[in-house]
């Protein structure tokens, strides 16, 4: 259907100037290394994702190249902020965006010369980290695909992070057997699997959010790969709470999480 306009996708030149745009911040920085990572292997599972979803050989080649694009602005934010909380500096797919896309320097024609997908991959990108709810209904079938693509791939390696990483890169943070989980952020998950994460206080707030992911999924494929990986037991295990409440609630919401996995499986 697309096989005329297949060669205007050229990842092999995309991953070039990833590389090459990556140069100018420290790999031996253990966050912006790990984000490279990251953004390399979003990239292929979107290409996975894609191809399970049965798409064709346009799609799967914009799947990939969104996975390549969707952090970008992760390396300024974290050279000018030094962090990757948002809510501490910028939002990152808005700024992503802007990286790419800004009328003066935007970086996007660098990627790929073809600006027939820009919509697709800007919306992608945009709405990539902001809440489902955020997401406008307007929108085409199309760039709905994508964002869901990029939202899922995006999410399981997160997951593949916080399963293998050192914690002190992953949370900004070695240690978490002190912190609580919050009463609201624990009620709303219990409620409906989802949090708001507007409302997280603690860094075990942010570990209730991320288990919140696999209720987030747009794909069963998606928890599949989750459950093939076995990151939810790993994570699960990796933390243990000083405090008995606290490590009550952790113990339901990993219960929580796998009797839903087992009904979408």
């Amino acid at each position: 259907m697309h096989n005329e306009v297949n060669i205007m996708i050229d990842i092999l030149r995309a991953k070039k100037v990833f590389a090459e745009y990556v140069k100018a911040y420290d790999a031996k920085n253990d966050k912006i290394k790990m984000k490279i990572e990251h953004i390399e292997r979003v990239s292929q599972v979107a290409k996975k994702l894609a191809t399970k979803l049965e798409l064709d050989e346009e799609d799967i080649k914009l799947a990939e190249l969104i996975g390549l694009l969707h952090d970008i602005g992760r390396f300024e934010q974290i050279k000018r902020f030094n962090t990757f909380n948002d809510r501490k500096s910028v939002n990152h797919g808005e700024y992503g965006v802007h990286v790419l896309f800004n009328k003066q320097d935007g970086m996007i024609r660098k990627f790929i010369e073809d600006n027939q997908y820009d919509h697709i991959i800007k919306n992608a990108i945009y709405y990539h980290n902001k809440d489902k709810l955020d997401i406008p209904d307007n929108l085409t079938t199309r760039e709905l695909l994508h964002i869901k693509i990029v939202r899922d791939s995006d999410k399981i390696d997160i997951l593949n992070i916080l399963t293998y990483e050192k914690k002190e890169t992953a949370w900004e943070k070695a240690d978490l057997s002190d912190d609580v989980i919050t009463e609201e952020i624990y009620n709303e998950f219990m409620e409906n699997g989802r949090i708001d994460y507007h409302k997280k206080k603690t860094s075990a707030d942010s570990l209730v959010g991320h288990f919140a992911y696999i209720f987030d999924f747009n794909f069963p494929e998606s928890i599949q790969f989750v459950k093939q990986q076995n990151y939810v037991e790993k994570i699960y295990k990796r933390f243990v709470f000083h405090d008995s409440k606290t490590m009550e609630q952790y113990q339901k919401i990993y219960n929580k999480v796998q009797n839903y996995m087992k009904t979408i499986l």
